[in-house]
C-alpha cells in the first residue's frame, strides 16, 4: 500500500510517501513571502503553492524511491483551510489520480493532525491507546477531541473565538516581533518570569475555550506600558513573552485536565503547530505524570503542517474503503 500525501491548507506545500504504513519521505516547502505582511496573505499563499507543488511532489517520490506508477492512492487535504490554497492541492491530486487511475482520499486536516501520532518512521515510540483525549492546537483551530478509533472522533470542546496559535501570533505582533511570532515568543520567554504579568483567565463552562480576552488584555498591558515608558517592550520583552505564553498554556491545560478526568481516559495526547511550544510540551508532560496518565506528543517535524500526517490519515481511509470521487471539492471549514 503506497500512498502519496499532499498538504496545502495554508502556507506550507508538503508531500510525503507512506509504504505499508511506514514513512519513506516527507518534504515541506515554506513560504517566506508572508513575513513582510505580518501574517498569511491568502492570494500569495495560493500562488506559492502553484510554484511549489510539482517540485515538492517530485522530491517526495524521489526521496522515497517510488515511481508515480507504483502509487496505490493519493491523499490530499480537503479542508479546512484557505480556499485558494486548498484548491491547488485538490486540483493537483484529482488530476494525478485520474491520470494514474488510482483512488483519491479526501483528508480532514484536523483529523490528520491527530493521526500524526501513528506515523512510523523507524524510530520506536509509544502510540496512544484508544480511547484517548487529544488537544489539537494550531494557528487556526483549538480543539479537544475524544478519539475512539482512527476514523471515530468526537469534538468535546473548541475555542469560542480566537485559536491559541492566533493569540500567540497577535501577541507577538503587539510586541513588534516578526511573523510567525509564536516560536519567537517561546524563545524570548525562556529568560522571563511567567507570573510577572497576570492576564485574565476566561471562565468558560464545559470543554470550550476562549482566547480573545487574553489577547485584548495583553494588548492593553503593552499599550499602557509603552505610554508610561517608550522602552517598555524592549526592557520587559522576556517577561511579557513568558506571561503571555503562560496564560495561554494555563487555559489549555486546565481544559485538558478537567476533560480527561470527566471522560476517564488514561492516555492524553497533543498535536498541531502550537504543540511545538516548549512550555506547553513540558507542562503537558508534567500534568500527565502527576495524574498517572500516558502523554503523547508527536516529534516536532509532525507537529506543524506536513504531508506525512495526510498520508497517514489516507492510509486509514484506504483501509476502510473511504475514497472520494474526482468531483471532490475543498471545504474551508
Amino acid at each position: 500500500m503506497i500512498i502519496l500525501g499532499i498538504e496545502s491548507s495554508c502556507d506550507e506545500t508538503a508531500a510525503a510517501v507512506l509504504v505499508d504504513g511506514t514513512l519513506r519521505s516527507n518534504v515541506v516547502a515554506g513560504q517566506d513571502v508572508h513575513a513582510q505582511w505580518g501574517g498569511v496573505v491568502p492570494e500569495l499563499a495560493s500562488r506559492a503553492h502553484q510554484e511549489h507543488i510539482v517540485p515538492v511532489v517530485e522530491a517526495a517520490l524521489r526521496a522515497a524511491g517510488v515511481d508515480r506508477h507504483d502509487l496505490s492512492a493519493i491523499a490530499f487535504t480537503q479542508g479546512p483551510g484557505l480556499i485558494g490554497a486548498l484548491l491547488v492541492g485538490t486540483c493537483f491530486a484529482r488530476s494525478m489520480a485520474q491520470a494514474l487511475s488510482i483512488p483519491l482520499l479526501g483528508v480532514d486536516h484536523m483529523q490528520a493532525h491527530i493521526l500524526a501520532h501513528f506515523i512510523r518512521d523507524g524510530v520506536e515510540r509509544p502510540t496512544p491507546e484508544f480511547p484517548f483525549l487529544n488537544l489539537t492546537v494550531s494557528g487556526g483551530h483549538t480543539l479537544l477531541v475524544l478519539v475512539r478509533s482512527p476514523l471515530d472522533m468526537e469534538v468535546l470542546g473548541t475555542t469560542l473565538d480566537d485559536a491559541a496559535g492566533e493569540a500567540f501570533d497577535k501577541g507577538a505582533k503587539v510586541l513588534g516581533l516578526p511573523y510567525p511570532g509564536g516560536p519567537l515568543v517561546d524563545k524570548h520567554a525562556l529568560g522571563g518570569d511567567p507570573r510577572k504579568y497576570v492576564l485574565p483567565m476566561p471562565q468558560i463552562t464545559g470543554a470550550d475555550m476562549s482566547f480573545s480576552g487574553v489577547k485584548t488584555a495583553f494588548n492593553n498591558l503593552v499599550q499602557r506600558g509603552v505610554q508610561a515608558d517608550p522602552a517598555f517592550t524592549t526592557r520587559e520583552l522576556p517577561h511579557l513573552c513568558a506571561s503571555l505564553q503562560q496564560s495561554i498554556v494555563d487555559i489549555l491545560l486546565r481544559k485538558v485536565h478537567r476533560t480527561a478526568r470527566r471522560t476517564g481516559v488514561r492516555h492524553v495526547a497533543m498535536s498541531g503547530g502550537v504543540s511545538a511550544n516548549s512550555a506547553l510540551r513540558s507542562q503537558f508532560q508534567a500534568m500527565a505524570d502527576r495524574e498517572g496518565w500516558q502523554a503523547h506528543v508527536p516529534p516536532l517535524a509532525y507537529c506543524t503542517d506536513n504531508g506525512a500526517m495526510i498520508a497517514m490519515a489516507g492510509h486509514f481511509l484506504l483501509e476502510a474503503g473511504r475514497t472520494v470521487g474526482l468531483d471532490a471539492v475543498p471545504h474551508t471549514r
